[in-house]
């Protein structure tokens, strides 16, 4: 159910900015209360950036499949790196077709990748603690969409302050990690079944 209204978030909104190169009104209201942050909240909002550049992401995806095959989780390791790079291929695929800018023709926008990873990997990583802690189908559903919700607020906010994005694109990639991940735990979990494997 999450991952179907995500996947409507994401299209209604890309349909709704497709080709467009400025903020929308509800844009325009939150890049006033966030945008342009001085120091130290700059310096904050770079170092959450990083970790959505490729050397960051690197790291936290090579942190986290470390912790799953050192708890021989190999299932769980699939999935960090399937989920993650699947989010990122799909906000790398949607920017193109939605055609949205900003700062310029050649800076596509919707959705925000950086958004998009930091709530899939917290979404996953979430996901595996839940099972490995027995919290059952509400305890594990509150944590997971806490974590995505804490991790997809504090890399959008530092999208929106560092003017790298419109809020709208910020929540058209964390809508796309709750729509990717779930389908791809999904996929791993019948491609793991079938070959025998753990389950996370």
């Amino acid at each position: 159910m999450v991952a179907g209204l995500a996947t409507l978030v994401v299209v209604g909104l890309g349909v709704r900015y497709a080709g467009r190169g400025e903020p929308g009104r509800v844009d325009g209201w939150i890049q006033a209360a966030v945008g342009g942050v001085g120091s130290p909240w700059r310096d904050v909002a770079l170092a959450t950036d990083f970790l959505g550049e490729p050397v960051g992401a690197a790291m936290l995806v090579v942190a986290a499949v470390t912790g799953c095959l050192l708890l021989r989780r190999p299932r769980a390791a699939v999935l960090v790196v399937a989920g993650a790079g699947l989010t990122v291929g799909t906000t790398t695929l949607l920017k193109p077709l939605v055609g949205r800018t900003i700062h310029g023709e050649g800076n596509l926008s919707y959705p925000s990748g950086h958004t998009a990873f930091l709530t899939a990997l917290a979404f996953v990583v979430a996901l595996l603690a839940a099972g490995r802690f027995g919290l059952g189908r509400t305890g594990g559903a509150a944590l997971v969409l806490a974590a995505a919700l804490v991790a997809g607020a504090a890399m959008g906010w530092a999208q929106v302050a560092l003017g790298a994005h419109y809020p709208t694109d910020v929540i058209g990639g964390w809508c796309t990690a709750l729509a990717v991940v779930p389908a791809t735990a999904w996929v791993v979990d019948r491609l793991a079944d079938a070959g025998r494997w753990e389950r996370p």
